[in-house]
């Protein structure tokens, strides 16, 4: 007969915590499900914990980011007295920020192409999002990693560059499943053999830096469009480490304003106004006018998000004034992973707008980004900001406008493969449930065009 003793570490945490075994259990649950998994966790599975049964399948993963969350600081299986799953290696790869980006990366991209579930199924981690406010000039001023290979120039840079855009068309017109492994296997066995050649300048090594970054970028950003949240910040953190290595303006303050992007989005807002303000204070005054408009925007809805109307509303004016300062000016190659810096702005300043609960205001600003991207190039895109206006047209009860603006949303999402379209039609067919009792043919039609779409017909 096997005898348990009592888990005094996840003891001692759960103390900590101030939790009570019914609240941990619903922490419990809620990570699982932003993981894709439903479980019915309740306070007597804690109790068996304590006592110090072994939670099932992937559930010590879960309980080390609830517990993490709830104390703000980064927490593994391990930690709280538990195994973990027999097939991870390395819980918590890509959620700090080491010496060399590369070295964190190439394992991740290794496990990524070998389909390993506990990357992809890696929950967001509160704790990370906070690594670049304090690591700042530590990762700006590491020491080189040893170089060996030919010598590279601008050439090979461009070439990097030209291939990211062309991954980055792919993935904006197919959604962020098309082309994945091709990008993991293009980062690894390219690019990053080109970040640790000799250089010929300086200058070089530092686009190529950047070029990798913005590679990596993208790749956290498929990892989002997939609904891998955990993945995707992972991602986003070593995106973070390249672009400050880089040393180029502005760029390590980019990948911060998409991290503040993120926690906005899962409703997880602990370090996104500091994100938000740390990035910008990156680039003020470093970037042209349409660039800091990218940073002053999000800003403003990391500040709406604060509760501070008076100051959202001012910082989305003075981003817009800076749109239309100097139109002409070069925009850097990182900042344009949205496409035209006037339809993020857009897009954007319509969430400012959401977040007050001004709809009609939001609604216009919608319309407007849908209109400002090349549709055959962005169709993704126009299609989640044409469904965001339909929303909103729908909680100023304009039915008839909000079918109308989903049937356009759906036309564009044909060919495209995507977690979110498919969250959006879903999000869609729940809306107009409580109106199909009132026989109005738009909803009929949309909600039919709504399931063709998501069986795939």
């Amino acid at each position: 007969m096997t005898i348990r003793m009592p888990n005094v570490q996840l003891s001692a945490l759960v103390a900590e915590s101030g939790l009570t075994y019914e609240a941990l259990a619903k922490a419990v649950c809620a990570v699982a499900a932003e993981c894709g998994t439903r479980l019915r966790t309740n306070k007597s599975n804690v109790e068996h914990w304590l006592s110090g049964s072994v939670p099932r399948g992937d559930t010590p993963r879960y309980l080390a980011v609830a517990l993490s969350r709830r104390l703000g600081r980064l927490l593994t299986p391990a930690d709280l007295g538990l195994p973990s799953p027999p097939e991870v290696e390395n819980d918590t790869i890509g959620l700090s920020l080491g010496s060399d980006p590369l070295d964190i990366l190439l394992p991740m991209w290794r496990y990524e192409l070998d389909r390993r579930r506990f990357l992809t199924a890696s929950a967001y981690s509160v704790a990370a999002a906070a690594l670049p406010l304090s690591h700042l000039q530590d990762i700006a001023s590491r020491t080189q990693a040893a170089r060996t290979g030919h010598t590279v120039g601008m050439a090979e840079v461009t070439a990097v560059r030209d291939m990211i855009h062309a991954f980055s068309e792919m993935d904006e017109r197919h959604g962020g499943q098309h082309g994945r492994s091709a990008l993991v296997t293009y980062l690894r066995d390219d690019v990053a053999p080109l970040c640790r050649a000799r250089f010929r300048t300086d200058e070089a090594h530092r686009q190529m830096l950047s070029a990798a970054g913005r590679g990596v970028h993208l790749l956290g950003w498929k990892s989002y469009d997939a609904g891998q949240q955990g993945l995707a910040q992972r991602y986003y953190l070593q995106s973070y480490a390249l672009a400050a290595e880089s040393g180029l303006r502005g760029h390590d303050g980019f990948v911060m304003r998409t991290m503040a992007m993120q926690g906005l989005k899962l409703h997880r807002p602990e370090h996104c106004l500091g994100l938000a303000e740390t990035g910008l204070n990156r680039a003020k005054g470093r970037v042209d006018a349409q660039t800091e408009a990218l940073f002053r925007i999000v800003h403003a809805h990391t500040l709406a998000k604060s509760g501070k109307r008076r100051a959202a509303l001012a910082e989305a004016e003075h981003a817009r004034t800076l749109l239309t300062a100097a139109p002409g000016d070069e925009v850097p190659f990182w900042a344009l992973a949205w496409g035209p810096p006037a339809a993020s702005m857009y897009s954007r300043t319509a969430k400012v707008h959401e977040t007050l609960g001004d709809h009609r205001a939001a609604a216009e600003q919608y319309a407007l980004a849908a209109t400002a991207r090349p549709a055959d190039t962005y169709a993704r895109i126009v299609a989640l900001d044409l469904v965001a206006g339909a929303e909103m047209h729908l909680k100023r009860g304009s039915i008839e406008q909000a079918c109308a603006t989903w049937h356009r949303a759906i036309d564009h999402m044909g060919g495209v493969r995507s977690v979110r379209t498919r969250k959006a039609i879903s999000r869609m067919r729940g809306d107009l449930a409580r109106f199909r009792a009132r026989g109005l043919r738009c909803v009929a039609e949309l909600d039919e065009q709504g399931r063709d779409f998501l069986s795939g017909v």
